[in-house]
């Protein structure tokens, strides 16, 4: 069973995950969520790629490559500033195309005969883009379902009911998880998962 929720706290927008093993992950700062340090890790190995001097000759495939690996790491990480769903969303989604724009350039680079030798480390940057694309699409799936419009449109009253649904979703979990194994609610979330 996955439950996933979305925590405002302290002005600050923070977001909380159950995985299938009901770990709970609160980020408070975009520094620390995975998907921007591979956005980072992503930039760093595009400028390590485009020092190499089969890029001399190339500037604007170098500038217009440096730009997009860079757009993916802060765009990431303006949204998560916002402070709206909508706004977090729409920077994800930005995000996401650079990331594509990456791989396209990158797909580009691939098949031109100045850059054959390269090939390895375009392949290795491609892969880290694509896992990029990835944790921004889930991201934004989980977002999408969010009754949380994020912390500048919260007030006391929204606080005090999503507190509840929190609190209400934690005690579902704990009932769930004291349930037999063999009993009809487990046994339907294994079905349920196994055909996921």
């Amino acid at each position: 069973m996955r439950f996933s929720k979305f925590q405002i706290s302290n002005l600050k927008f923070e977001i909380s995950v159950f995985s299938d093993n009901y770990c709970n992950m609160t980020y408070q700062r975009f520094e620390d969520l995975p998907v921007w340090n591979e956005a980072i890790r992503l930039a760093e190995r595009v400028y390590a790629l485009s020092a190499a001097k089969r890029f001399d000759g190339y500037y604007s495939l170098k500038d217009q490559l440096e730009r997009a690996a860079v757009s993916v790491s802060c765009n990431i990480a303006e949204g998560f500033e916002r402070g709206t769903t909508a706004e977090l969303l729409n920077f994800i989604y930005i995000a996401r195309g650079s990331a594509g724009e990456v791989r396209s350039i990158l797909l580009l680079s691939e098949r031109m005969a100045a850059f054959q030798n390269l090939k390895s480390e375009i392949s290795d940057l491609k892969s880290i883009a694509e896992s990029c694309s990835r944790q921004l699409r889930a991201w934004a799936d989980s977002l999408q379902n969010s009754k949380i419009k994020g912390a500048k449109l919260l007030n006391d009253r929204t606080r005090r009911e999503f507190e509840q649904e929190a609190r209400a979703l934690n005690m579902k979990k704990r009932l769930f998880d004291m349930l037999p194994e063999w009993h009809p609610l487990r046994v339907e979330a294994r079905k349920r998962q196994e055909s996921d």
